[in-house]
């Protein structure tokens, strides 16, 4: 249950999506291939210092309170936009970081994860947003592929469309620092967005 601190630490960070103007409308494609009426760059936030740290520490924060720092050994990056959280993050926990590769390696050790990774290290998976779970899904499978063991997955972002479900299906529980539905209603609420731009995205979210 979100403590009172938690919902106004959700409000600063939607306030600092707006600020960095991450939030855009119009018609996109995204990674999935699914159509979107906006769209959510999250990769500009290191761009923003500021932003940045207040977003990796807010990432530290939930995964110190609601996973625990005993339940994993490792925390690891998903290509591309995670690898910058996952490597802050990792450093503010003083874990070990690992990054996955979008292919695998067709020169030295072939491997599709970079860092040092033993068969049972307990890997918590770092994504700046989810909307199907496919990239998270996909990185997952590379990680348990080498010997890991993927439980948990955090983000920064939860379009709300499928994913957390699917990520489910595979066994991997699936924490979000901001759902998109939150993000739309705190936009409104402070008037940087009208009441049309939130219906169109409450709209995309899947019910």
């Amino acid at each position: 249950m979100a403590t009172k601190t938690d919902e106004t630490k959700k409000m600063e960070m939607a306030k600092i999506l707006h600020k960095i103007d991450a939030l855009k409308f119009g018609v996109f494609k995204l990674t999935s291939g699914k159509a979107s009426p906006y769209y959510i760059d999250l990769r500009v936030v290191p761009s923003f210092p500021g932003a940045f740290r207040q977003i990796c520490d807010f990432y530290a924060e939930q995964i110190t309170h609601n996973i625990g720092l005993k339940s994993f050994d490792r925390v690891a990056g998903v290509p591309l936009a995670g690898i910058p959280f996952a490597s802050q993050i990792a450093y503010n926990l003083g874990k070990p970081f690992l990054y996955v590769r979008k292919g695998v390696r067709l020169h030295g050790r072939k491997r599709r994860v970079e860092g040092i990774l033993s068969s049972g290290d307990r890997v918590l998976i770092v994504d700046d947003l989810v909307t199907t779970g496919l990239t998270l899904n996909r990185a997952a499978k590379a990680v348990r592929a080498e010997g890991g063991i993927v439980k948990e997955a955090i983000a920064l972002l939860d379009r709300e469309e499928g994913g957390k479900e699917k990520l489910e299906k595979n066994g991997i529980r699936l924490f979000s620092l901001l759902k998109m539905s939150e993000v739309a209603n705190t936009l409104f609420e402070i008037e940087a967005i009208d009441e049309e731009s939130r219906k169109t995205i409450l709209k995309q979210i899947k019910k």
